[in-house]
């Protein structure tokens, strides 16, 4: 890379931080590392290297592509960056991300990229940047019944306590995983472990964990996750009580009694409201567990491996009682699990013990049903940070109003491109979905933290209004032209909307 761009006349070696020094060495200043570089080598954290006594990126900085609208080709002059004929291109077409874009970090600089650009008739700049991130972390949601470990057991990579099990969520088990403490509060090895971990994850690689007193896992974000050595196909359709409220006008008339065996809340037809509505006889059978309302117990078992998400393998040693003057000989008994993977028929004999028998076809069709309504299972991963700092001075010379214009709906936050979720209080706290992003979107620097893509985009009256750096604004087609032949291009996901739209329009 040139020191001065001719096109733009911005000097981005020194932006990036490069100081040169005897026998060509370069300090960079990008991260507190602060590594000196020899000629020809790259930082520590390889993604700044000395060309020949110039700082330089060694990632290509990633553009976002707009698809035509018949959505089958990509704009046409990114076709051939080579063959670019000038023309003017609007923000409707390109999108610099902030992939491969370098950083300020810790300097008071303006960011490495300010973009303008036109797009819908508005004047719009975007504030492209790579933050340098300890106080980061992701939320893994794996999509299962299986019990996992115990809520707040340590979660761990490669032998480290990389974070800890959270609260289940609605047929998921949930893990939060990184953050400052385990980054930079414990020893050097789990910092280390810690960052990996964090940036594997978020670059959709598989990675595999192990939980204190429970599971080992693979986790892909986007993939099915693999618990102790087996794939999750599907997650739950609900609770055993949901399942008897969803299923219970199928299974009437076909059998006497239908319990949906699940860790949180077990089902029993008869019992159940809905039972109650299509005049079900009571059965007699008396399950174990803490009643709660009509129909449905809690604690029927421990957590585990077994039948929706508990630690049985035999269904039928949850009945506690059969009430022998409430039962009856032939009563029919269906008993399955939340995903319906598990179940069996029985009949009462003539001393009201159950018997497993061949299940009618009406009942397998509707155990069926149950899988197919039963979602695939998938782990997602979610990375969440705050942006604070010098990444806010990178983009106003007064912060607060960065924070308030996010806050206020008037300047759109991406990573990469993709849509980020502000939490709601103080600061600018993000979250992404990692699978919506370009792959290989994360990287690091050894401090340790993680360094992420962010964009900061509005119009460009409000940037001022914010006191933007004005003077670094480079058009967009310039930067285009500045890395036609050295960016490397990516097709925006239909699913995200266009980082350039007005708050509200998608």
């Amino acid at each position: 890379m040139a020191k001065q761009n001719e096109t733009t006349g911005i000097d981005r070696t020194e932006m990036f931080g490069a100081r040169e020094g005897a026998d060509g060495i370069i300090r960079c200043d990008a991260c507190p590392v602060l590594c000196r570089i020899r000629p020809g080598r790259s930082g520590a954290c390889a993604r700044y290297a000395n060309q020949d006594g110039q700082l330089i990126r060694t990632d290509p900085l990633v553009m976002s592509e707009r698809a035509a609208e018949d959505g089958d080709a990509m704009v046409p002059f990114l076709e051939s960056q080579e063959a670019w004929d000038g023309n003017p291109i609007t923000g409707a077409d390109v999108f610099v991300t902030g992939i491969g874009a370098g950083t300020t970090y810790p300097d008071y600089k303006p960011a490495p990229f300010i973009v303008s650009s036109e797009y819908e008739g508005v004047d719009t700049v975007t504030v492209v940047s790579e933050g340098i991130f300890s106080y980061c972390g992701v939320k893994v949601k794996i999509d299962t019944d299986r019990h996992l470990g115990a809520e707040t057991a340590a979660v761990r990579a490669k032998g480290e306590h990389v974070g800890h099990v959270t609260t289940a969520e609605y047929g998921s088990q949930m893990l939060s995983l990184g953050g400052v403490r385990h980054l930079t509060g414990g020893s050097k090895k789990e910092g280390s472990v810690t960052c990996d971990t964090l940036m594997a994850l978020c670059n959709k690689e598989a990675v595999e964990l192990e939980i204190d007193g429970g599971a080992k896992l693979v986790v892909t974000a986007n993939q099915p996750p693999i618990v102790d050595g087996v794939e999750e196909q599907r997650m739950r359709v609900g609770c055993g009580s949901a399942a008897i409220g969803i299923f219970a006008q199928q299974w009437h008339g076909h059998t006497d009694e239908v319990i949906v065996v699940d860790d949180h809340i077990t089902g029993v037809l008869s019992e159940h409201q809905a039972g109650k509505v299509l005049d079900m006889k009571p059965s007699g059978i008396r399950i174990r567990g803490r009643k709660s309302t009509a129909g449905r117990y809690f604690q029927v078992a421990e957590p585990g491996q077994g039948w929706g998400g508990t630690d049985i393998t035999d269904p039928l040693s949850i009945i506690e009682t059969i009430d022998p003057d409430v039962a009856w000989p032939g009563m029919r008994l269906l008993m399955t699990s939340t995903t319906g993977e598990d179940s069996i028929f029985c009949e009462l004999d003539e001393s009201l013990r159950p018997v497993e028998t061949d299940m009618p076809a009406p009942l397998i069709e509707v155990v069926d049903r149950i899988e197919e309504n039963c979602e695939p299972s998938l782990a997602t991963v979610l990375f969440m940070a705050g942006a604070g700092g010098s990444l806010r001075a990178g983009v106003t010379e007064n912060p607060v109003r960065l924070t308030r214009s996010v806050r206020d709906r008037m300047t759109r936050v991406t990573l990469g491109g993709a849509p980020a979720f502000i939490w709601p209080g103080g600061g600018i706290t993000v979250m992404v979905d990692v699978s919506r992003m370009p792959d290989q979107s994360f990287g690091y620097v050894p401090t340790p933290a993680i360094v992420a893509p962010i964009e900061f985009t509005l119009p460009r009256e409000t940037y001022a209004q914010l006191g933007g750096h004005l003077g670094a604004v480079t058009p967009l087609d310039a930067v285009v032209e500045e890395f036609k032949s050295a960016a490397r291009h990516t097709s925006a996901r239909n699913d995200n909307p266009w980082p350039l739209q007005q708050q509200g329009k998608g």
